[in-house]
């Protein structure tokens, strides 16, 4: 029963793969590594990504100026828009809709193998993190919930909080399940946070 249902899985990648071949998409090539990336990165879980939420050149459907970052929450997917009407597209995990955030931002500082300090607000949530807190938070690394890479949202001077960031669960993308931040997987983070600079624009629909 086990062998026929991942023969079915397989079979249903395969389809999922075809149909998007059909479609005006292009793969794009994973990132170079750092040394810290490869190394960090052989420990963290792996998990089979659905085609769908792969990294894909698209045709652009935003209608944004170049170097913009389009978050679509309804359908889990973050696009970079590229000249040409083209776009990076990312499948990413979004905020529950208790703790979803939408609106425009800019990135204000960018990350690699970012601290993550909890909010005092998601410790009032799940008080369990108190002791994260009261240790100044989590170092960089494969246990860490940021991930490889961090872009930190700002309105103006003010930081909203939100980050778009990596994650050390892999298997939640294209779900809603995060506090409000959004979720991509370490390798597809690193991809943009390359392409990307302090300053880009940020609209999360």
């Amino acid at each position: 029963m086990t062998h026929l249902i991942q023969v079915l899985f397989r079979s249903s990648l395969l389809l999922s793969a075809f149909v998007l071949a059909g479609c005006n998409y292009a793969t794009v090539p994973d990132p170079a590594l750092t040394a810290k990336d490869a190394e960090f990165l052989a420990v963290v879980a792996k998990a089979d990504i659905d085609p769908n939420f792969q990294r894909y050149r698209v045709d652009d459907p935003t209608g944004e100026e170049p170097g913009t970052i389009v978050v679509d929450t309804k359908n889990r997917f973050l696009y970079l828009v590229e000249p040409g009407r083209k776009a990076i597209r990312y499948g990413v995990a979004v905020g529950s809709e208790a703790f979803g955030w939408t609106g425009a931002a800019t990135v204000g500082r960018m990350a690699e193998w970012p601290r993550w300090v909890p909010p005092a607000e998601m410790v009032e949530r799940w008080p369990h993190l108190a002791p994260t807190l009261t240790a100044g938070g989590v170092d960089g690394g494969p246990d860490n919930p940021l991930g490889a890479r961090a872009l930190y949202l700002y309105q103006g001077d003010k930081d909203t909080l939100y980050r778009i960031h990596g994650t050390n669960e892999p298997q939640k993308i294209g779900q809603s399940v995060s506090s409000g931040c959004i979720r991509m997987t370490d390798i597809d983070v690193i991809d943009l946070y390359n392409r990307v600079k302090v300053g880009a624009k940020v609209l999360v629909n």
